[in-house]
């Protein structure tokens, strides 16, 4: 399994980033790629392009449904719907919060009579409930955001080995909870925000700093902490710093086209 980062800026596309997007990626047992997309944020269609065909995505995971997290699937509904070249497929599975069918519908105004559901076969999420997507698996958590937001446990076949399990955890938008502890807990990769810089951003409730992405990777006995979502007033090595103040494992910063092999 590996994760490519398409998209890391925090809460709105920066000049040198899109918005929130992760591709997971592993090889089944025929050798077939399977291709899931964690986010799908303002600014990222385009780029998610340059790693993967917009009719190979298996299935996209919201996390929740600020602009930042989906609105680029308003792209990939046009490319499944309108594009004249032959594609391998013209219906994606999106998993996301409930509402997200009416959410998605919205941001791209649907006319009256239309339905995204020839293209986008959207599924609401269930706490602790598994998704399969080829050899992945992925399991929801909630956790703590001014909208209804989730978290994503995905564990698949090691790249180095695909008799042996890994798993990836994404936190999405967060602050420190208990939903946060659960992603966390034993994982080889956290990818986790860090929106907030500690001393500035005092609101609790809406995002992690550095030092609590290091806290939650501590406590949870993480290999390895990735820290995203920084936005583009700050500089994202300032919450990497804090994230290794906490942490005593491997801390990386987020960036386009980086990729973690699990």
């Amino acid at each position: 399994m590996r994760l490519t980062v398409v998209g890391c800026a925090g809460s709105f596309p920066g000049p040198e980033s899109a918005a929130s997007c992760y591709l997971v990626q592993a090889d089944d047992g025929t050798g077939r790629t399977w291709n899931l997309v964690l986010d799908l944020g303002s600014g990222a269609f385009g780029a998610l392009q340059r790693y993967v065909e917009p009719d190979a995505i298996d299935a996209v995971g919201l996390s929740h449904l600020h602009p930042d997290h989906m609105a680029d699937v308003s792209g990939l509904y046009v490319y499944l719907k309108y594009s004249p070249e032959p594609l391998a497929r013209r219906q994606v599975t999106v998993h996301g919060p409930f509402g997200t069918a009416s959410r998605l519908g919205e941001a791209y105004g649907l006319e009256p009579g239309e339905s995204l559901g020839d293209h986008l076969a959207v599924h609401a999420w269930q706490p602790g409930r598994p998704v399969r997507v080829g050899p992945m698996t992925v399991v929801p958590v909630a956790v703590e955001h001014p909208l209804p937001a989730y978290g994503v446990r995905v564990s698949g076949p090691a790249e180095d080995d695909a008799g042996r399990t890994v798993t990836l955890a994404y936190t999405g938008d967060t602050d420190a909870c208990a939903g946060l502890d659960d992603l966390a807990q034993g994982v080889d990769v956290l990818l986790a925000e860090a929106a907030f810089l500690e001393g500035r951003d005092t609101v609790r409730g809406i995002h992690l700093t550095g030092r609590r992405a290091g806290e939650a990777a501590e406590r949870g006995g993480v290999g390895r902490l990735v820290v995203t979502h920084v936005p583009a007033w700050y500089d994202p090595e300032d919450a990497v710093s804090e994230a290794r103040a906490l942490f005593s494992g491997p801390v990386l910063g987020a960036y386009p086209g980086m990729v973690v092999a699990l």
